[in-house]
């Protein structure tokens, strides 16, 4: 399923799976004066393609490598000969076969491997100038899009939530607050997140500072905890008051138990 939504002279497209009449989970893309910024998951990715039918598109950036950003490359690049773009890190990620877990099989699918091109430091449309800006953290090879004129920034999953309370294995809590700081410093009079979960948060300078601070501080928590001989699982009762329900859905991949190991190794 899609859903589109228009903000100023941006179009976002919302995708999820539907099993049973329920939406697992939805994913953003977003296009703007002919750039579509992700690519959604592979189970989304023909109904993706019958809407661009209607559309300008001339290009395509994935802000990083992961099934539920790049499922439809292959596609697009098929119908529309578009070229797609990436981070240099990103690129042969994202034209091999990923190692899933079975929630991402079922929720977002396998996505095709695609070869794509090393994305410039900034890419020109008809109208906008973007500058790519690496923003580190949920994984390698991420960037963010920042058109400055608008103070747009398009930040992929740099930013869930202002309070994230589960992470993956491999994310950096290190990396996120120095890619945080790094947006929070745009010389823009605004500065406009567009999130890959859907959220379009007007004030991204606040939330990405409540956020950052948020690490830092469960950090110092955490590290403090463990100096009085706390286990990571203990910190994680004392903080959280126990393991979050994602453990289940996700097979362990996504926990709680997983942001205070990151926020233990975190260098702050």
């Amino acid at each position: 399923m899609i859903e589109v939504n228009h903000f100023e002279e941006v179009i976002q497209i919302k995708m999820s799976r539907e099993v049973g009449g329920r939406l697992l989970y939805w994913v953003a893309a977003y296009l703007v004066d002919g750039l579509l910024i992700d690519t959604g998951c592979v189970h989304t990715a023909e109904e993706l393609v019958k809407f661009l039918e209607g559309q300008d598109l001339k290009l395509s950036v994935n802000t990083h490598h992961h099934e539920d950003h790049v499922g439809a490359n292959h596609l697009l690049k098929e119908r529309f000969g578009i070229q797609i773009f990436s981070h240099r890190e990103a690129i042969p990620l994202i034209n091999r076969i990923p190692r899933l877990n079975q929630y991402q099989e079922i929720v977002w699918g396998h996505p095709e491997p695609t070869e794509v091109a090393c994305l410039p430091e900034t890419i020109e449309t008809a109208h906008f100038l973007f500058n790519a800006i690496e923003t580190p953290g949920h994984c390698k090879g991420h960037v963010a899009l920042i058109e400055p004129e608008r103070g747009w920034c398009f930040s992929g999953d740099l930013f869930v939530s202002e309070r994230p309370k589960v992470l993956r294995p491999e994310e950096d809590i290190s990396e996120y607050i120095k890619s945080m700081r790094k947006l929070e410093g745009l010389k823009t009079d605004r500065l406009i997140l567009f999130t890959s979960i859907g959220k379009i948060v007007q004030d991204g300078r606040k939330a990405l500072g409540s956020c950052r601070e948020y690490l830092e501080d469960l950090s110092r928590r955490a590290k403090d905890l463990e100096r009085k001989g706390l286990s990571p699982a203990a910190i994680r009762d004392e903080v959280f008051g126990g393991e979050s329900h994602f453990v289940k859905l996700t097979g362990g991949h996504y926990s709680s138990e997983n942001l205070i190991r990151a926020a233990l190794r975190a260098q702050i």
